[in-house]
């Protein structure tokens, strides 16, 4: 089992930074690739950015240039460090993880934080 809490939402103006941040507990050495996701008012859930146990980034076209996610393994702490925050950016963004068991290639298993509210307003 792998529990994941967020921190560090708020409510900030456009051009503002935030940096969230996400705390791992559990089985925390079976975790392999961690993400960050945006659930914004009346869409679904979408990718912000993902990376790896190895540190390898993949990001979403809307957070490239402005948002860098970041893993500190021996704090077992993910973050997602924003700038200059849009309007568009709003939502709640929910940590995840996945945890593999098993030998070899093993299982994957995926776990969700609870979110935190994100709100960029002028």
């Amino acid at each position: 089992q792998v529990y994941l809490v967020e921190s560090g939402g708020g409510l900030v103006q456009p051009g503002d930074a935030l940096t969230l941040s996400c705390a791992a507990s559990g089985s925390i050495f079976s975790i392999t690739t961690m993400g960050w996701y945006r659930q914004a008012p009346g869409k679904e859930r979408q990718l912000v950015a993902i990376i790896t146990s190895g540190g390898s980034t993949t990001y979403a076209d809307s957070a490239k240039g402005r948002f860098t996610i970041s893993r500190d393994n021996a704090n077992n702490t993910l973050y997602l460090q924003m700038n200059s925050l849009k309007p568009e950016d709003t939502g709640i963004y929910y940590c995840n993880a996945y945890s593999r068991q098993g030998k070899g290639w093993g299982t994957l298993f995926n776990y969700w934080g609870q979110g935190t509210q994100v709100t960029v307003s002028s």
